[in-house]
């Protein structure tokens, strides 16, 4: 987070307070790189290192630019690696892949042990 101090009236109590996400993205977990890797593969994205994607940084439209063939893939490769079923009927689609966070939170939740 970036603090400045002004004498504005507007700024309530003199300081505000801005998150610069795309000079700072979000810092990645493990479980977080390892699933930005794995994205990376199932969709085939050349030169993108999993730590360029921000782990907050929607992954449809205009974040990462994926698309829907883009959310099968990814979900195939999820089910496969992780042993859970991701349903293209979900309601709650959108808010899982919402971004690379949200999908590794719902992975954590959701896995079935390896074996």
């Amino acid at each position: 987070m970036l603090r400045f101090t002004s004498d504005d009236p507007a700024v309530s109590g003199g300081t505000a307070y801005f998150i610069l996400r795309s000079i700072m993205p979000a810092t990645q977990t493990a479980a977080e790189t390892e699933l930005a890797e794995l994205i990376i593969a199932a969709v085939n994205l050349e030169g993108v290192r999993p730590t360029d994607i921000d782990a907050e940084a929607p992954l449809f439209g205009a974040g990462l630019g994926l698309d829907s063939i883009d959310a099968l893939e990814i979900a195939l490769e999820v089910s496969r690696r992780y042993g859970l079923q991701l349903r293209s009927d979900d309601a709650d689609n959108r808010r899982i892949f919402a971004s690379l966070r949200s999908l590794a939170a719902y992975i954590q939740l959701h896995r079935q042990p390896r074996s």
